[in-house]
């Protein structure tokens, strides 16, 4: 059975999985991925939410503060072996529901192109594609996605 722990990024647990995204993203976009390596720094990050195969960490995200409505949604990631099973909705819901609890109303987030089935749940969760933001704007491999928590 599947469980979500709200915790920080301390957690021995999220830290586990990190390199495990890293490893996934480095085989995907080899050396553009020392771009995107700047932008993904997890230190100090209050806001991390780890799903649980019993004991095993499988899945994770977090959020960070964009603005003072808005987060922006970082490190979502399942192991590959745990996939199709609806865990990153369960974390994507959670990190909503959590965000929204502490008086954000909207959520942005940038993920690659080729990160096919994460295109595919943001839109199925009600994320509108925008504009790439901030530091993803002219990546070539970006693509930015919004939400408004009135949508959850």
């Amino acid at each position: 059975m599947i469980s979500i722990d709200r915790t920080d990024s301390s957690s021995p647990a999220f830290r586990q999985l990190i390199p495990e995204l890293d490893r996934e993203l480095r085989g995907n976009y080899e050396f553009d991925q020392d771009i995107y390596n700047q932008y993904n720094i997890v230190d100090n990050i209050a806001n991390v939410v780890v799903a649980f195969d019993g004991q095993k960490p499988v899945g994770c995200g977090c959020f960070k503060f964009f603005s003072p409505t808005i987060v922006e949604l970082k490190r979502m990631f399942v192991l590959r072996e745990f996939r199709g099973k609806g865990i990153s909705k369960m974390v994507l819901a959670e990190l909503e529901k959590w965000a929204a609890e502490l008086g954000y109303s909207a959520a942005v987030l940038e993920t690659g192109e080729l990160q096919r089935e994460a295109i595919g749940l943001y839109q199925k969760s009600g994320y509108i594609s925008i504009p790439n933001y901030g530091p993803y704007v002219g990546l070539p491999h970006s693509h930015c996605f919004k939400k408004e928590f009135s949508s959850i």
